[in-house]
């Protein structure tokens, strides 16, 4: 293993390919103390490059090679505690420092494996492993680096992480929806787009006609229902680390907002929550406790 020396512009690297990457994971981890904040970058940096050996991949038989290799790799790198990779080498570090199963970044590359494979999904149960395998699991990475206030916790916890991670990809789908047709790529169920009279060759053209809008509706409910179900998991984890989750749920959800607003135009916009309003997120949520305090006062 690389000593600490070595990894810190490692580090630094990870840092900024988050930053580049995404955003909204980026400015939840500026609530992290630093070595948390290391952490969580590494394990994005991971998920990341993962994740861009399919979407930049100009074949499916040379995604479906590299990310053989990228499997083979990172489970050497796992065995012997070192790489010479740059990403797998922060990433075995962050692994080693929280304990994290092993079995979850191979979850994600099997993920990856089944969006290379699978370009379209009948039912939802079949669209929640997809989402389980490319989301959630790096939920469950997030929550070892994080930990649990008590070592009871970690098992609803986990479950909560699931949930979570399955709200925010649902999110990423919904907001995606036009690119990811041009990817060649139809996310959403073929079931229910069926039930509601929305055909794919609709998607294409980037209709909003009624039907896409019931439609949405339906979907934006469904997502909606994960983050509540996922809520009461937050006050389990450390306190170190609690806030940025709660800011990361909060500025994803709205995004959710986001699409309503545009009168869900999820074809000629990408809805992104800006700056200045993940600040007011951040400082309403900062503010909560403070007020439930004020007012457990003025009532006693």
């Amino acid at each position: 293993m690389r000593t600490a020396t070595e990894l810190a512009p490692l580090y630094d690297e990870a840092a900024r390919a988050t930053a580049v990457g995404s955003k909204s994971f980026y400015f939840a981890t500026r609530f992290f103390p630093r070595d948390l904040a290391q952490s969580a970058h590494a394990v994005y940096w991971f998920c990341r490059t993962t994740d861009d050996l399919v979407d930049e991949c100009s074949s499916v038989e040379q995604g479906r090679s590299e990310l053989e290799a990228w499997a083979i790799a990172t489970s050497r790198a796992l065995d012997e505690w070192r790489s010479p990779n740059r990403v797998l080498a922060v990433f075995t570090d962050a692994v080693a420092r929280h304990a994290i199963p092993h079995d979850l970044p191979f979850e994600l590359i099997e993920g990856m494996r089944m969006d290379l494979n699978s370009t379209r999904y009948r039912t939802f149960d079949e669209l929640r492993v997809f989402c389980y395998r490319v989301a959630s699991v790096v939920g469950l990475m997030m929550s070892h680096v994080i930990g649990f206030q008590r070592p009871e916790d970690s098992g609803p916890g986990l479950n909560y992480a699931i949930d979570l991670g399955i709200a925010m990809q649902l999110t990423n789908i919904l907001r995606d929806l036009g690119e990811d047709w041009q990817r060649g790529r139809v996310y959403l169920p073929a079931e229910e787009m069926a039930q509601f009279g929305y055909t794919p060759e609709m998607l294409g053209r980037g209709e909003r006609n009624p039907a896409f809008q019931a439609l949405m509706e339906f979907q934006i409910a469904r997502a909606r229902r994960f983050y509540a179900a996922a809520a009461p998991g937050i006050p389990l984890l450390n306190r170190d680390g609690r806030f940025a989750v709660q800011v990361a749920s909060d500025v994803y959800s709205q995004i959710l907002c986001r699409i309503e607003a545009a009168n869900y135009d999820v074809f000629s916009r990408r809805a992104v929550v800006p700056p200045l309003e993940k600040y007011w997120i951040t400082t309403r949520r900062m503010a909560l406790p403070m007020a439930r305090h004020l007012l457990r006062a003025r009532l006693s």
